[in-house]
């Protein structure tokens, strides 16, 4: 079968200034800085498409609806990603380590099924990041400057994998109900005392459950730093798009470093997983023990998606720190470093005021 494979087309002109047209975020717009020109982006009306799992990677091939992408790589981190020639510097998002732009190279990728488009702009992310700098303490003064300079935060699309599948699972197990003996035991004062102990009768059960699986979320990408915390890890899908590449205009796009088939064994797990929970749902009592468990997965389909956020990154005493902003409802994380010398001097103040305080009191 012929793969269909293109170039990728991220950039879009302004027709009053020549200027590059850039998405702006919470619209289906793309937008001239300079001139306010703007362009409604246009959606396929029919909606964004669920591919076939299995007939994609045995007939396919992995390039299928596929294009090509020039992308630079992070020899520090390991992140890929395409990083528009706008930016005046070109740094990784994850560490800050300098990409050279003549290292650029050309490989394919699985084409975006669906993009979930920024909802918040970077100045909106950026008054987020300096309120939440603003309430850490002992913060050093690298971290409050970068706090005050708004390329230190930038729009990164994070590439995922959604699978969908009709779930089947048979199950044998136990149905354990609680019931309560009284008994006189002695306390720790040595006194007898009427206590109520728990116990459990177990009966045995089986059965059957089946119900669809829509959208397992897994990640696509992972470096040695810079991983997404699960405090911003969720995202609204039904705010998806169909896939677009003016919805990237203007931001760092992340391409996957885990593979499909790899992607689809972790899915795998958290469908096992699921179907343990329906399983326990169905013996029902007080507690449940599943024994033995048969799971079967059909009608499968997957996308591969790009969800928003926005990354900070900078070193410190040699060591990266990243500060996170989901793009979708402005939910922050990250780590912080502390300056040694704020808590010495704060330390000693604290050791003078007792000194005083002794002495005052000594008098």
């Amino acid at each position: 079968m012929e793969e269909t494979v293109k170039t990728t087309e991220l950039k879009k002109a302004c027709i009053n200034c020549g200027a590059e047209l850039k998405y702006l975020p919470g619209t289906t717009n793309i937008s001239c800085e300079y001139c306010g020109h703007q362009e409604t982006i246009k959606i396929d009306a029919n909606g964004f498409e669920e591919q076939e799992l299995y007939p994609y990677l045995k007939e396919m091939g992995a390039q299928r609806h596929g294009e090509e992408i020039s992308m630079l790589h992070c020899k520090n981190c390991g992140a890929n990603q395409h990083v528009e020639e706008n930016y005046k510097s070109l740094h990784c998002v994850y560490c800050s380590m300098p990409l050279i732009l003549e290292d650029a190279y050309t490989e394919n990728w699985i084409l975006p099924g669906a993009v979930l488009p920024f909802q918040i702009d970077q100045r909106k992310s950026f008054t987020i990041f300096q309120t939440w700098v603003k309430r850490l303490w002992f913060a050093p003064n690298k971290l409050k400057k970068a706090a005050l300079d708004p390329q230190f935060t930038k729009g990164l699309y994070l590439p995922y994998w959604t699978f969908d599948a009709q779930l089947f699972a048979s199950y044998t197990g136990q149905r354990g109900e609680y019931y309560y003996e009284t008994r006189r035991v002695r306390n720790a004062n040595g006194k007898m005392v009427t206590q109520q102990v728990r116990k459990t009768r177990w009966y045995p059960a089986s059965g059957q459950v089946s119900s669809f699986v829509d959208d397992t979320l897994i990640k696509a990408s992972q470096q040695k730093s810079g991983r997404i915390p699960m405090k911003i890890a969720h995202w609204d899908l039904k705010k998806l798009q169909p896939f677009h590449s003016s919805f990237l205009s203007g931001f760092v796009t992340e391409k996957y470093t885990i593979p499909l088939k790899d992607g689809h064994l972790l899915a795998k797990d958290v469908a096992n997983d699921i179907a343990e929970r329906w399983c326990r749902r169905d013996i029902g009592g007080d507690t449940q023990r599943v024994t033995g468990m048969d799971m079967k997965l059909s009608e499968e389909t997957f996308k591969h998606i790009l969800l928003p956020v926005y990354v900070s990154a900078y070193r410190y005493q040699g060591k990266e720190y990243n500060f996170f902003i989901n793009g979708e409802n402005g939910q922050i994380s990250g780590t912080r470093p502390y300056s040694f010398w704020k808590i010495f001097f704060v330390v000693l103040l604290g050791l003078i005021l007792i000194a005083i305080i002794i002495l005052v009191a000594g008098k």
